[in-house]
């Protein structure tokens, strides 16, 4: 889009189906190289990813010629396609319907950055239910919890 500038900042966030421990340690890199393959594919930029074993948060400069909901598609779609076609777990992979989008001015990037690349600190002493919830309560998004992701307790 000739003329059209923009400095756009997304927080994203979507959790394995059902909630599942699925996505070991070992294949993080793995998979966080192919997640930024496809980013950068549609010409968007990330900036910091991190897979926990049942959710993932991505920050990504984003342009207007996209929406942000067919840019997760296409992140959900690659990436379970590539674990199942890798066969890393039994069954088949799927990541739950839904995901959250949080915006962010540019002086905040390197701590919702940090805040990403911390996920496994932060996640000791804290649920992904709470940081969600935390997430959409912090940004004032009207929510019903029987529309949240599948809660594994």
């Amino acid at each position: 889009m000739a003329n059209t500038f923009s400095q756009i900042y997304i927080q994203i966030v979507f959790a394995v189906e059902g909630r599942q421990n699925l996505i070991r340690p070992e294949w993080r890199e793995e998979l966080h190289k192919y997640i930024t393959g496809i980013v950068i594919k549609r010409g968007q930029k990330l900036i910091a990813i991190f897979c926990m074993p049942d959710h993932i948060h991505l920050l990504v400069g984003i342009k207007p010629s996209i929406a942000i909901s067919d840019l997760v598609r296409d992140i959900k779609t690659g990436s379970s396609n590539f674990i199942n076609g890798k066969g890393w777990i039994r069954g088949r992979f799927n990541w739950q319907e839904g995901f959250g989008a949080f915006s962010y001015s540019r002086s905040q990037i390197d701590a919702v950055s940090k805040y990403i690349l911390e996920q496994e600190i932060r996640h000791t002493d804290r649920s992904f239910k709470t940081e969600y919830i935390g997430l959409l309560e912090k940004f004032e998004v009207e929510y019903d919890e029987k529309y949240l992701f599948d809660w594994i307790e």
